[in-house]
C-alpha cells in the first residue's frame, strides 16, 4: 500500500464548541467540509491546557509528567523521540511551514525536519499586550479591529503562503506538511472581512458557574483581573471577534487544501485538523487558559481526520486522547515506534468501527507550592494575571454517568 502524504493543520487555542461542525457559532465552511469528507471526533481531549505541554504530549505519546514536559520552556530534546523525526527516519519529507519555539529545542527541530521556516516572511507578529494594562478591554486581551482593509501578513498568513508555495513547487512524496498557526490565540483581534462577519447579538453568553465549586485561584483571577466590569454586550463583542479569528483560520485551511488539490495529491493525502487547547472566552469570568485548568472549554479538541481509507461523514463518539495521534499515524504510515508511549491507535475508528477505544481520557496540569517558580509570569500578561495557584491537577473523563463510576 502506498504511504499517504500527511497534512497536519493546527490552530492555537481553538475551542471545539466554536467550530460549526461541532455545533459552534463561527462560520467554518472549510472545516465543516473536511469533517463531511472524513471522521469528526466528538470526544477527543488534550492532555494539558497549555501550549508546550499539550503539543509535546502529542508529538511524543507521553503524558506531560512522564519526562517532566510540564512547562512552556522544557521542550523536546534531541535524545527524545518525536513524531516528526519518526516520519523523517521512515523516509518522509518533513516540512514545517513557519517555526514556533514552544515544542522542539532548536537541535531537535533541525534533526526532525527537512525544511522549516518561511518562504514568505511575516511583516508583523502578534503584539500580546497594549500599553494600557488597567482597562477592562486590556485585561481581557481585546484589541478588536486590526485594519479596515487588506490581508495582514502576520505569522499565520506567512506560514500559509509558505505552505502553498512549497506545495506549488512540489514537495517530494511522501511528505508531511505541518502548519501550526497562532490564531485564534489572544489577543482578540482580526481584520475585515472577518471582524464584521458575525452577528454580535447571535453570540452565546459566557458560561456562568457556581464558583464555590471551582478552585479558589479561579475566583482570585476573576477578581484581580476585574473582568466583571465587562457587560454581556462586551462579552458578545469579544466572542464575535474570536469567531472572526476562527473563520480566518478556516479560510486559510481551505487555501492549503486547494493547493494540495491543485497538485493532484488530495487522494494521496491524509488530513488532520486539531488544536493544542481551548480558551475560557468569558466562561467563569475568565479569558485565556491556565495550567491548572481542566474544563471542557480548555481540553475538548476539535479533531477531524479525512483522506484515503477514512470513512466519509462519520462522527466518532469514542474517547480519544491526543497522545493517540502518534500510534495512529505510525500504524497508517509504517513508522517504527521504538519507545514506550501511552497512546492507542484509533485507525479502526477511521474506517468506521464503532468499537470501544479507551475507557477514559486523562489530563493533568498545574504546580505545587514548591513549584511556583515554574509558573509563567511573563510581563506581557499584565498585573493581576499571574496568580499563584499551588494546585497540581489531574482529570479523568468517561462517557459513563458519575453515579455509574461510583457504583
Amino acid at each position: 500500500m502506498t504511504r499517504p502524504n500527511i497534512l497536519m493543520f493546527m490552530p492555537d487555542q481553538l475551542r471545539a464548541d466554536a467550530v460549526g461542525c461541532f455545533g459552534g457559532y463561527a462560520k467554518t465552511p472549510n472545516i465543516d467540509a473536511l469533517a463531511g469528507g472524513g471522521v469528526r471526533f466528538a470526544q477527543a481531549f488534550s492532555q494539558n491546557s497549555v501550549c508546550s505541554p499539550s503539543r509535546i504530549s502529542m508529538m511524543t505519546g507521553w503524558y506531560p509528567h512522564v519526562r517532566g514536559h510540564r512547562t512552556l520552556t522544557h521542550l523536546i530534546q534531541p535524545d527524545e523521540p518525536n513524531l516528526l523525526k519518526m516520519f523523517k527516519d521512515a523516509g518522509y519529507h518533513v516540512a514545517w511551514a513557519g517555526r514556533r519555539g514552544d515544542t522542539f529545542a532548536k537541535a531537535t527541530q533541525d534533526q526532525s525536519t527537512d525544511r522549516y521556516g518561511f518562504a514568505i516572511r511575516p511583516a508583523t507578529f502578534h503584539h500580546f499586550a497594549p500599553k494600557d494594562h488597567e482597562s477592562a478591554w486590556a485585561r481581557a486581551h481585546f484589541h478588536g479591529l486590526r485594519i479596515a482593509d487588506g490581508v495582514v501578513l502576520d505569522f499565520d498568513e506567512a506560514a500559509v503562503q509558505t505552505a502553498i508555495s512549497w506545495l506549488t513547487e512540489g514537495l517530494p512524496e511522501p511528505w508531511v506538511l505541518f502548519v501550526a498557526l497562532i490564531f485564534p490565540h489572544v489577543p482578540f483581534e482580526v481584520e475585515e472581512p472577518w471582524f464584521s462577519l458575525h452577528d454580535r447579538d447571535a453570540m452565546p453568553p459566557p458560561v456562568a458557574a457556581d464558583m464555590t465549586r471551582k478552585p479558589a485561584y479561579m475566583r482570585r483571577m476573576a477578581q484581580r483581573t476585574r473582568l466583571d466590569r465587562l457587560s454581556l454586550e462586551d462579552w458578545r463583542e469579544l466572542k464575535a471577534v474570536y469567531a472572526g479569528m476562527v473563520s480566518r483560520v478556516d479560510d486559510q485551511l481551505g487555501r492549503v487544501l486547494n493547493a494540495v488539490a491543485a497538485q493532484g495529491a488530495s487522494e494521496r493525502t491524509l488530513n488532520l485538523f486539531f488544536t493544542d487547547h481551548g480558551e475560557y472566552l468569558g466562561d467563569f469570568g475568565l479569558v485565556e487558559k491556565w495550567p491548572s485548568g481542566l474544563d471542557n472549554c480548555l481540553l475538548h479538541n476539535p479533531l477531524i481526520v479525512s483522506g484515503p481509507g477514512v470513512v466519509a461523514g462519520a462522527t466518532c463518539d469514542a474517547m480519544i486522547e491526543m497522545v493517540d495521534l502518534l500510534p495512529t499515524l505510525s500504524e497508517l504510515c509504517g513508522l517504527t515506534v521504538a519507545h514506550t508511549h501511552f497512546g492507542k491507535s484509533f485507525s479502526a475508528q477511521l474506517g468506521g468501527s464503532t468499537a470501544h477505544h479507551k475507557p477514559a481520557v486523562y489530563a493533568e496540569g498545574g504546580f505545587t507550592a514548591a513549584e511556583e517558580h515554574l509558573l509563567e509570569t511573563a510581563a506581557r500578561l499584565g498585573r493581576g494575571r499571574c496568580v499563584a495557584q499551588h494546585l497540581a491537577t489531574v482529570s479523568l473523563r468517561t462517557r459513563r454517568p458519575r453515579e455509574a463510576q461510583l457504583g
